[in-house]
């Protein structure tokens, strides 16, 4: 069935290639670049495939290679309080974002997607590397690439409007198929980091929008103070490099980051073992298919982006999920995604997203 259809393309090869199937099964496409920068000469540069000049530029030119109409959307002032204004905060209050994730859920799919249907589309096409099988949001066949755990975020009514054309071929594929089709795009470099980040500097961002503050770095087994840091926020879950510890703890053991305490401004630090956690809570369920759950359910759950997958018993309750894992996880961070996948139809049908809030051994 033709439909009227938005082709979000960033400049990437992704969107383009997306772009070009969608035209090519049919639909009426028009394409729109989101231009997401107050100042695009403070992002990322060099080919990064999201909100530069050039990535406009490179999406204008796939557009007229299509053959199909051509925008650009000013979306500055929405990314910035949605996503880079969500991004400080959440690190200011001790957790770890994904500001891939809240832009996907936010921008895309809320603020793209309104849009797109008040002027008269019937969906949202875009380069996602997943998969919508009769409404059921799916792994992409390329596990490497895969971005379901991103787009987790989405409701069924959303998702009832995405059009993902890239989930069945993989990467290769997907640059093979662009220089097939003449598009100067098909061997431009993947995005990577942080696209508001422009020199990658993560911890000197946060300084320069929150501001140094000094405390302590202690052993939370001996409760020993191990260092000094400059700011909790540059910290995350996990971390053993660039700690800053000035005397070694007493059994002479690296040291990992276990929890950031915001209120006490202290980052805590212990053995490898003591990260393992069997129980991760999360808040705000999103079912995927707008069923809530209500009993207990065999799952597998993702953790953090392109991170392993844990088989788990995801209970349920009201505005709550709680993962109770199979094997120890380590690393895991408020402020992440859960995500469930079921394992049915090989693990790559995605149940439910979650936020996680806290994680804790068994």
């Amino acid at each position: 069935m033709s439909m009227k259809v938005l082709a979000a393309m960033s400049g990437g090869v992704d969107s383009a290639v997306a772009a070009a199937r969608a035209a090519e099964a049919g639909h009426d496409v028009t394409g729109v670049h989101l231009a997401l920068s107050r100042n695009p000469q403070t992002y990322r540069t060099g080919a990064r495939g999201c909100c530069t000049l050039e990535d406009s530029r490179d999406a204008r030119r796939a557009a007229d290679v299509i053959g199909i109409p051509f925008y650009v959307w000013d979306m500055a002032e929405r990314f910035h309080e949605d996503v880079v204004d969500d991004f400080v905060a959440e690190y200011a209050a001790g957790r770890t974002p994904n500001p891939c994730l809240r832009c996907n859920e936010k921008i895309k799919f809320a603020a793209v997607l309104d849009r797109a249907v008040a002027l008269g589309f019937d969906a949202v096409v875009t380069g996602h590397h997943a998969r919508i099988d009769a409404g059921v949001l799916r792994r992409s066949v390329d596990m490497g690439k895969d971005q379901s755990y991103v787009l987790a975020v989405l409701n069924s009514e959303q998702l009832s409007r995405a059009i993902f054309p890239l989930g069945d071929i993989t990467k290769e594929q997907v640059r093979a198929e662009a220089a097939e089709r003449g598009l100067a795009v098909a061997d431009k470099p993947d995005s990577h980091d942080i696209c508001f980040i422009a020199d990658g500097d993560t911890r000197g961002f946060l300084t320069e929008r929150i501001g140094a503050k000094p405390g302590d770095i202690v052993d939370g087994e001996s409760g020993e103070v191990l260092g000094e840091h400059n700011g909790a926020f540059a910290y995350t879950v996990g971390q053993r490099h660039g700690l800053g510890l000035t005397r070694p703890a007493s059994d002479g053991k690296p040291r990992y980051v276990l929890s950031i305490t915001p209120v006490s401004n202290t980052v805590t630090v212990g053995p490898r073992e003591a990260l393992e956690v069997t129980i991760v809570r999360g808040k705000r369920p999103i079912w995927t298919d707008g069923v809530a759950r209500t009993e207990p359910i065999e799952c597998e759950v993702q953790l953090r982006a392109h991170g392993e997958v844990h088989a788990a018993t995801l209970v349920a309750d009201g505005d709550e999920v709680t993962a109770h894992l199979r094997a120890p996880a380590r690393g895991v961070s408020a402020g992440q995604a859960m995500v469930a996948y079921l394992p049915d139809g090989g693990g790559d049908v995605v149940l439910a997203s979650a936020t996680i809030t806290g994680a804790e051994r068994g």
